[in-house]
């Protein structure tokens, strides 16, 4: 008989589900892609519904391959959503991503007021567009009737909750990334909820990340195919799941991530405070917090690449492969192009919405193949950047555990050790937040089973190169400088636009 679990990654541009034995072999996956609208400029939507159409197939769809019922399913999911809900969870309108920045100028207005530094500490959360607590007071300010009639605010991984249980609950994980939540003392903070005009009762129930039930509708079993109820496992938020997922629990270890976005995470018992950097303190569970930051430009940036700059749509495999043999036969430093990588506004360090992409000092000399190694050595720097600025608030760092999407490309790896100048750890092939959630559930269910199915033993490293990270390092010093004597003409193209 087959002994395996679940792990669901609820993320911004797919579900996807893996599934893992209890030897922590993974014995099979299945992935459902859904798009993003952009209705407005900075706006970013999604349809919470087409969103659980596609939880529901990954679901099935792995399910029927493996034709035995799993021991637990357990979620992972993106942050920082907001879906408006009548009392039945039905969405009222479509669902505001973290990449929405409509709420611009309330982020900034909150950012230089008391008010925000206090929120912040109370929260762990960055006051920036991305956070619920800012599109909620969009919302108040600018959508009236749709603020009036909506009886609860969720997130993604709520809608697809109630979906399951019909009941409005949250984990700590997603609910520390809102803005609204006191991380402290685990619960709705009253005085942010009144600032953005509403009360703890139009917010779910706080539950712990190892929370689980299994009492799902009968009709629910029935279309995912399962034989009987079993457990299903609440989680935690995707950042903190990787964590989880790549072993990134000890001190001087970080976690970095590119999937769309990109972000930098440790973890510890205590948050660590920046409000300059807005360093971010999210719960992994009531005693753990993740803290760190995350970059808006990750894959979304090779993307616009390929699409955009490449003419090269719509995207296959083949297209990623051909750009990563392209770039592995450029000079380090791309003969001095520089590319900013702001192309969706940029969270941290600098925090500016407003932010723009930016290529400098081209030349002649200059083709596609070194514009295109400028783009992935941009968004290095810009993690770069993250990690310092995480290592001057807390402690330093001596390995990133690595995970996402372009751990596929030994070049890709290789330009973000040169440029940290750290070793780095590809500790799995598939995606970290499903992996974390599955460890979670196991934790939570069947503690016995933890050593085995958290096996280490297939370790990749990849070492930096000292004679590439010297001359990684001077152009890194040209790209802070450049951001910061570019940033008011930035905000000014912003403001004509």
């Amino acid at each position: 008989m087959l002994h395996y679990l679940i792990g669901i990654d609820i993320g911004t541009g797919s579900t996807k589900c893996v599934a893992m034995d209890i030897n922590g072999d993974v014995i099979g996956t299945s992935q459902q892609h859904y798009t993003i609208s952009h209705p407005e400029h900075g706006y970013s939507e999604q349809d919470p519904e087409l969103i659980w159409q596609a939880f529901v197939k990954c679901l099935q769809e792995l399910l029927a391959n493996l034709k035995e019922d799993p021991l637990a399913i357990s979620l992972s999911s993106a942050m920082h959503s907001v879906i408006p809900t009548d009392e039945s969870g039905v969405a009222l309108s479509n669902m505001i991503t973290w990449a929405d920045i409509r709420s611009e100028s309330i982020a900034t207005k909150l950012r230089n007021s008391a008010e925000g530094e206090t929120f912040y500490h109370l929260t762990g959360t960055p006051i920036h567009p991305m956070s619920p607590l800012c599109k909620l007071i969009w919302l108040k300010e600018n959508n009236t009737t749709l603020f009036k009639i909506t009886s609860r605010f969720i997130s993604i991984k709520e809608y697809i909750w109630h979906k399951l249980f019909h009941e409005f609950q949250i984990d700590y994980s997603i609910a520390s990334a809102t803005g609204l939540f006191d991380i402290r003392n685990l619960k709705w903070s009253e005085e942010v909820c009144s600032y953005a005009g509403i009360t703890p009762q139009k917010l779910s129930t706080p539950v712990n990340t190892s929370y689980s039930r299994k009492d799902l509708d009968p009709q629910i079993v029935a279309l995912f195919g399962l034989s009987k109820n079993i457990p299903f496992v609440i989680g935690a938020s995707d950042g903190c799941s990787a964590n989880l997922g790549s072993f990134t629990t000890e001190p001087g270890t970080a976690a970095l991530t590119i999937g769309t976005s990109g972000a930098v995470r440790i973890t510890g018992t205590d948050p660590v405070h920046n409000y300059n950097a807005m360093i971010f303190n999210y719960l992994l569970d009531e005693k753990t917090f993740v803290s760190g930051g995350a970059v808006n430009n990750g894959g979304n940036a090779v993307n616009w690449l390929l699409e955009n700059f490449l003419k090269k749509a719509p995207l296959n495999d083949q297209d990623y492969a051909n750009l990563f043999d392209t770039i592995e036969k450029v000079p380090v430093g791309s003969n001095g192009l520089l590319f900013l990588p702001y192309l969706y506004g940029e969270r941290a360090p600098i925090w500016n919405a407003s932010s723009s992409g930016a290529f400098l000092n081209i030349r002649p000399e200059h083709d596609q193949s070194h514009f295109s190694r400028a783009v992935l050595e941009g968004i290095c720097y810009a993690l770069n950047d993250v990690l310092k600025t995480l290592e001057q608030s807390s402690a330093p760092i001596e390995r990133l555990n690595v995970s996402g999407g372009f751990i596929s490309s030994p070049t890709w790896l290789q330009i973000l050790a040169d440029i940290t100048r750290k070793s780095l750890y590809v500790l799995q092939l598939e995606d970290a937040s499903a992996i974390g959630a599955i460890y979670l559930a196991t934790k939570s269910l069947f503690p016995e089973l933890m050593e085995t199915i958290s096996d280490q033993s297939n370790v990749r490293v990849i070492v930096s190169n000292k004679n590439n990270h010297e001359l990684y390092a001077k152009s890194f010093i040209v790209y802070k400088k450049v951001y910061q004597n570019m940033k008011e003409s930035m905000d000014l193209f912003t403001s004509l636009t």
